[in-house]
């Protein structure tokens, strides 16, 4: 298990950054790796995001020194998306089947946290996100047809989505864990627009289904002192509460969402309007 470490930043000092500076703190641009797991420690928030490609061995999710637990999931929660091949996710006394876009939702406290592929040519790509859990919740898979959808945006705006909320208290409880995935009608291509902020709530971006030459421009930043990131293909963006949320696509693209902080409520937005953006 493979842990990168990244620390908070102020945005007085991001808007100082150049190219290379921002893509160091925000951008993660390897998070899956055949038999491996790579996880990312951000200090905002302190969520732990990463990939799990099980090949022809179990892999696994441990504690230590970086998390001061015994077992990972001591004193944190987890959710689970697959957007790779048939796999299996093994617990202590469980083991659930998720197929490609199926999830699960892991409550704090469970000891075995294991994942495996049905066929190591065609791997499970188990997308983790973790966040700091104060009680326990049950565990549950949650399977692609049971996520709850909301259809938003219009096509004047080329934003037209389907959001899919995984864990969200529309479908499991969570301590403060809210992930879901937001899939794009053909023809458009922003994400999220006007764009907004939440001070209350981090939020980390997955983007997948990419062609090799698409490119996705995440915009970064306060929204009067804006930045983007260029994201290829399975690559993630940490996006802190004071940070613009939007970004716009050269192709198509998909994209997991996954939030930690003070609330649940999804629709606790602060809006920009497109005038105010610089």
């Amino acid at each position: 298990m493979n842990l990168d470490i990244r620390y908070g930043n102020h945005p007085d000092d991001v808007a100082m950054y150049d190219t290379a500076a921002l893509r160091d703190n925000f951008l993660v641009e390897r998070l899956f790796s055949p038999g491996e797991i790579l996880l990312t420690y951000t200090h905002v928030d302190r969520m732990v995001f990463g990939g799990a490609v099980p090949t022809t061995a179990q892999l696994s999710l441990e504690g230590g020194k970086e998390f001061g637990t015994g077992t990972f999931l001591e004193r944190r929660e987890l959710g689970i998306i697959n957007i790779g091949g048939p796999g299996r996710v093994i617990l202590s006394n469980a083991s659930f089947e998720l197929a490609p876009n199926d999830g699960m939702y892991v409550g704090k406290g469970e000891t075995r946290v294991s994942f495996e592929s049905h066929d190591p040519a065609a791997p499970a790509k188990f997308y983790l996100v973790s966040a700091p859990a104060h009680a326990v919740c049950p565990t549950v898979k949650i399977a692609a047809a049971a996520a709850n959808p909301r259809k938003v945006g219009a096509a004047e705006s080329c934003n037209v989505r389907t959001i899919r909320q995984y864990v969200h208290p529309a479908v499991c409880a969570s301590c403060q864990l809210v992930m879901g995935m937001t899939v794009l009608e053909p023809g458009s291509v922003w994400n999220t627009w006007p764009p907004h902020t939440h001070e209350r709530r981090m939020e980390v971006y997955l983007y997948f289904g990419m062609d090799p030459s698409t490119r996705v421009f995440h915009l970064h930043g306060q929204g009067d002192e804006t930045r983007h990131l260029v994201v290829a293909n399975e690559q993630a963006v940490i996006s802190p509460s004071w940070s613009i949320h939007s970004g716009v696509g050269t192709g198509p693209y998909t994209f997991i969402w996954a939030m930690a902080g003070e609330n649940q409520t999804f629709d606790d937005m602060d809006g920009i309007d497109p005038s105010d953006i610089f």
